[in-house]
C-alpha cells in the first residue's frame, strides 16, 4: 500500500504541526516527517508526502526512518492535483490523506481509500490496537438492541488502514 499525504494540509489540521509551521515551513515540514517517519518505521507501507511549489532548501536533509518520500508539485500543478493524479494512477493500491473533500472525492472514485488528516494523525499518536481492545465499555448484557447498523464499506477501509498504523 501507498500512502498519499496532502502535507500542507495535515500540518494545518494538527495543532502541535500547525504551531511548528509558525516557526517556519521548513520546521512544519520537518515535523510532519518525524511522523510519517514514525509511522513509516512500524508498518511495510511506502508513504508519499506532497507539498505544493517547489523544494527550496533547507528543512528536509535529514534522514527519513522507513520509506518515506517527499514530493513537491510543479507548477502550475497543485498538490492536491498531484494527489489526484497520484490516486488515479495507484487506485486501490492508495490510501490518500487529506480532509479536502475534493481530494478525498477523487480518491474515492479512483476506488482508494480516503482518510481525514485528523483520523490520520489520531492513529499515529492514539492508543494502540492492544489499548483500545481493553476498553470494556459500558455495554450492559440485557440491553435491548436495535437492527444491525453494518458500518458501510468505505467507514470498513478506513477503519482498517488506520488499524495497521495503530498496530504497535
Amino acid at each position: 500500500m501507498r500512502w498519499l499525504i496532502d502535507g500542507y494540509n495535515v500540518i494545518r489540521r494538527d495543532a502541535e504541526l500547525r504551531d511548528r509551521e509558525q516557526a517556519s515551513l521548513a520546521a512544519g515540514r520537518t515535523a510532519l516527517l518525524a511522523l510519517v517517519g514514525r509511522a513509516a518505521s512500524r508498518v511495510s507501507d511506502n508513504f508519499t508526502i506532497v507539498f505544493d511549489g517547489a523544494q527550496r532548501g533547507g528543512g528536509e536533509a535529514a534522514p527519513r526512518p522507513g520509506r518515506v518520500e517527499v514530493v513537491f508539485s510543479r507548477p502550475p500543478e497543485s498538490a492536491d492535483d498531484t494527489l489526484r493524479r497520484l490516486a488515479a494512477t495507484l487506485r486501490e493500491g492508495a490510501i490518500v490523506v487529506s480532509s479536502d473533500r475534493a481530494v478525498q472525492d477523487a480518491a474515492r472514485r479512483a476506488h482508494a481509500v480516503a482518510v481525514s488528516a485528523e483520523q490520520f494523525v489520531d492513529a499515529i499518536d492514539g492508543p494502540t490496537v492492544d489499548e483500545l481492545d481493553d476498553d470494556d465499555g459500558d455495554e450492559r448484557p440485557d440491553a435491548r438492541r436495535g437492527p444491525s447498523r453494518r458500518p458501510s464499506r468505505e467507514a470498513r477501509d478506513v477503519a482498517r488502514v488506520l488499524r495497521r498504523l495503530r498496530e504497535r
